[in-house]
């Protein structure tokens, strides 16, 4: 079989997924595309210079083996390396890299103009204007350290603190966060911003809102400043720009952000935008600078699941100096499940109740608590409640659900157990694995389709759960 670029790549990429995390699949290999086959060299084309230079840091040795696995040992590998030529719209043009260097080739970073602008004068320069007199507008609160990691956000914390390593020099330029009110964009924008600042001192950073830039560029036309506006901006190392779907419908604020955006972007500058939509569904914007958000990374912030609701309130715990009963906090967590800002606020609440009417914080008092959050709160149904339910149904021992055993009246049980956790609770399906012997999420994907199957061809099943169901409803009242 004659191999193709296409099928040698293909290949590579099984082994390579199969060899690293996920996430890491995601970032450092998705974007690659494979572009020619030739006397055994397999050209790939990557993002950016420092796309090149992680690959080769960090998985060079996989990707000679995996190579070499499915061309030979005299499989050889070159990088074709995307450049932006100019603002004008021009297409891309590549630099090819040559892979397994033996000493005679040149280091191919001195073929690699990573700033092809890098001598043209800034215009704009204002004598006297030093960029140690620029405010980073920044609030020191918003730190990694107190953002939550989980599976909602890991892409763009992962993105943000690569950035906040090497600004401007990472693929990720401009990194946008998108999602919704409330989920930790400002937070997460914040945090890459000030560990810039403690990583890079000399490093000019600012933080601004789309309506205080939009403001500030009325104020300029106002002013006859406009000149004294995009210099400002064009002094910054690392320009972050909060909620740019406000920037829908203003024709002069877009085109004058687009110019600047080209400024910092040509030099190696670093941008973070967040929006509350990927830049895809941004309504009201001009192509051009549409064209110019999707050449990073767009990260979206999810709403946490209950693990992390549960990790963000013991982390405001910790910072606070304060401890709450684990059933409460569980409690909280479970019912506030739209976004951080409210969940904080709840825990704010709590807290603010019990100290001014010196009551102990306990479930009742949560459940007065909540109510201004949420419209209507059921009695919890736990995992272990909806065991003991079905157990004592089929007169089978609890224990027994977590043992690994085919008995077909146990795996049944153990089934509808599943499919029961996922109706009735928050948790993931991780976590419901884990009430039964440790079990992965895949299993109870398969458990819950089983179930319905059973449901669908067996009447006298379907009744048995009918009947389950009302004792579980019966006791959230």
């Amino acid at each position: 079989m004659k191999h193709t670029f296409e099928s040698v790549w293909s290949n590579s990429l099984k082994i390579i997924k199969d060899n690293i995390s996920l996430q890491s699949f995601k970032t450092w290999f998705e974007p690659i595309k494979p572009v020619e086959l030739k006397d055994n060299v397999l050209t790939i084309q990557v993002p950016s210079q420092f796309f090149y230079e992680w690959l080769e840091e960090h998985y060079v040795s996989l990707l000679r083996k995996t190579i070499k696995r499915e061309l030979g040992n005299d499989a050889r590998l070159e990088y074709r390396i995307v450049v932006e030529n100019s603002s004008n719209g021009n297409a891309p043009s590549t630099v090819n890299i040559p892979n397994y260097n033996t000493g005679n080739n040149k280091n191919p970073e001195g073929s690699m103009p990573l700033n092809l602008n890098k001598n043209i004068k800034n215009p704009f320069i204002i004598p006297g204007l030093k960029k140690v007199n620029i405010d980073s507008q920044l609030n020191p609160i918003y730190n990694f350290d107190s953002f939550v990691e989980g599976d909602c956000n890991r892409l763009g914390r992962s993105a943000g603190f690569a950035v906040s390593q090497k600004p401007g020099g990472t693929a990720f330029n401009p990194l946008v966060v998108y999602g919704g009110v409330g989920l930790g964009k400002t937070h997460l924008a914040q945090a890459i911003g000030n560990e810039v600042k403690n990583k890079f001192p000399n490093k000019t950073v600012l933080y601004v809102s789309s309506e205080k830039f939009t403001n500030q560029f009325i104020d300029s036309l106002k002013n006859n400043a406009v000149n004294d506006f995009i210099h400002f901006y064009q002094l910054v190392d690392v320009l972050i720009v909060d909620d740019i779907q406000f920037f829908a419908n203003k024709d002069r604020t877009q085109d004058i952000f687009f110019h600047i955006f080209n400024h910092l972007h040509q030099n190696g500058k670093q941008l973070i935008l967040t929006s509350d939509r990927p830049p895809r569904d941004l309504e009201g914007m001009e192509e051009r600078l549409l064209s110019r958000f999707k050449w990073g990374l767009s990260a979206d912030l999810q709403v946490p699941d209950f693990e992390t609701r549960i990790a963000i309130l013991e982390k405001k715990m910790y910072a606070d100096g304060i401890e709450l009963p684990r059933d409460v906090v569980e409690f909280v967590a479970y019912n506030i499940n739209t976004n951080i800002r409210e969940l904080e606020g709840a825990l704010i609440s709590l807290l603010a109740q019990a100290s001014l009417n010196k009551k102990e914080i306990d479930i009742d008092l949560a459940k007065k608590i909540i109510k201004n959050f949420v419209k209507s709160i059921s009695r919890e149904v736990s995992i272990d409640y909806i065991q003991k339910v079905v157990c004592e149904y089929f007169s089978i021992q609890n224990d027994k659900l977590k043992e690994k055993t085919r008995k077909r009246s146990v795996v049944q049980a153990r089934q509808l157990s599943m499919f029961l956790s996922k109706m009735y609770t928050k948790n993931s399906l991780k976590v419901i694995g884990k009430y039964f012997g440790g079990r992965d999420h895949s299993t109870v994907i398969h458990s819950c389709q089983a179930v319905q199957n059973l449901m669908d061809t067996d009447d006298i099943f379907k009744d048995n759960v009918s009947d389950i169901q009302k004792k579980i409803q019966m006791s959230i009242g």
